[in-house]
């Protein structure tokens, strides 16, 4: 085999589709977010405004979190050492899991090296916890969940996307007898959409199934203290498992779980993904308890309450224009293209020539023919800069000859 010539093809397959994905060179520098200087190709500099980033409230330039973490790695050192099992635990690390099981009002909590890896590994863990147990999950649940149930080694069923009808009749058909654990999320982050979470634990608790509930684009956004958006809607008892992410509104790195001491400590026993990964630095242990902290606090919750006025305000600002914006009424503004070469051309002017950085999102993380431009306004982008960039649409989408039309929700 020529195999070359095969990584050639299958690189030309991606270019062919619009899809082929390049990487910007950015460097965020500390004080300025959402600003940034972008090292264009030519070797020139540019400062350029982040739209798309997941640093939902700017926590990872935050005072408290830097102090955390210059602190931790003076008394410390860099690495953590190894795996938990091996050297790899610290006080930092017992401290943060401290910290996200007071979030979720559980008795422990297990960090991961991304909630990524705390997905893919606990769900691909559970056959051997519950010998039989059938799994029940969103056909729109993120890939790492995607991944796990893959590779979990049991009966797997798929329901559609907030279909509590269908998961039902899915429940229904399968023996009473059998365990049974409905995966899904809080926030599905493309389309901004919300899960129907007291539903769905209605349905567990009639069918007798565990719930895990994938809280990564909402922890640290909803909820008084920032425990997502089962703690905003009071449901946080009723849910078995929670995954979150440090990486987002925490603005540091790694995921977790929580539940039980007793689940926390089976997953942490037989979840390879777990035993065999080196455990994430202190510092960043120390950074993410301090930004957990923090965000508990009415500090915190001016943070969040910023972050949804400017959300409203560029969802609306956008609808007046016509743009196709799908306002589900959470904080993540996608605006769709609906064409993956349309989608990456308005991304490169906007950078180019507005300093407006967005990714374009295209297959396979949305399905094809739904690409989009996916904005996440921050507590910390100002009136001047929203302005600029609904202006930028405004130009571009008029240029391209793209449709106008009502708002989809």
């Amino acid at each position: 085999m020529n195999y070359d010539a095969a990584l050639d093809q299958a690189l030309k397959r991606l270019h062919d589709e619009g899809r082929y994905r390049t990487f910007i060179d950015i460097e965020r520098r500390k004080g300025h977010f959402p600003q940034a200087i972008w090292k264009r190709p030519d070797g020139g500099e540019q400062e350029i405004t982040v739209w798309c980033g997941n640093d939902y409230l700017g926590m990872g330039q935050h005072p408290v979190v830097l102090k955390a973490m210059h602190e931790a790695l003076d008394a410390t050192g860099a690495g953590s050492g190894g795996t938990r099992n091996i050297s790899g635990t610290t006080v930092y690390h017992k401290r943060l899991e401290a910290e996200l099981a007071d979030l979720h009002g559980k008795e422990a909590a297990l960090v991961f090296s991304s909630a990524y890896i705390a997905n893919d590994a606990t769900l691909s863990t559970l056959r051997k916890l519950f010998p039989g147990l059938i799994i029940y999950s969103d056909e729109l649940n993120h890939a790492s969940m995607i991944e796990g149930i893959k590779r979990f080694d049991g009966a797997k069923r798929i329901f559609r996307h907030n279909d509590v009808a269908h998961l039902r009749e899915l429940l229904a058909k399968d023996d009473p007898a059998a365990p049974k654990l409905i995966a899904f999320e809080s926030i599905y982050s493309m389309d901004g959409d919300f899960g129907p979470i007291a539903e769905i634990c209605d349905l567990a608790d009639e069918f007798n199934a565990l719930t895990y509930l994938d809280e990564v684009h909402a922890v640290g956004m909803y909820g008084p203290r920032g425990g997502g958006v089962a703690e905003r809607d009071g449901l946080m008892g009723r849910i078995d498992i929670f995954n979150g992410t440090l990486g987002k509104a925490f603005g540091v790195f790694g995921g977790y779980i929580a539940a039980t001491a007793k689940m926390v400590d089976a997953i942490r026993s037989y979840a390879p993904g777990f035993i065999f990964t080196t455990s994430i630095p202190p510092a960043v242990a120390a950074g993410a308890a301090a930004s957990i902290a923090h965000l508990k606090t009415t500090e915190g919750q001016k943070l969040r309450d910023a972050q949804q006025l400017h959300a409203r305000i560029l969802k609306m600002r956008l609808k007046g224009l016509g743009m196709p914006i799908d306002d589900r009424g959470s904080h993540i503004v996608p605006v769709h293209v609906g064409n993956p070469v349309h989608c990456k051309m308005l991304s490169d002017m906007l950078l180019a020539e507005f300093g407006i950085y967005v990714q374009p999102i295209n297959f396979p993380t949305v399905p094809r023919g739904t690409e989009r431009l996916r904005f996440t306004p921050s507590p910390v982008h100002d009136p001047k800069q929203i302005d600029h960039l609904v202006r930028a649409m405004d130009a571009l989408w008029s240029r391209c000859a793209l449709n106008r039309s009502h708002a989809v929700a």
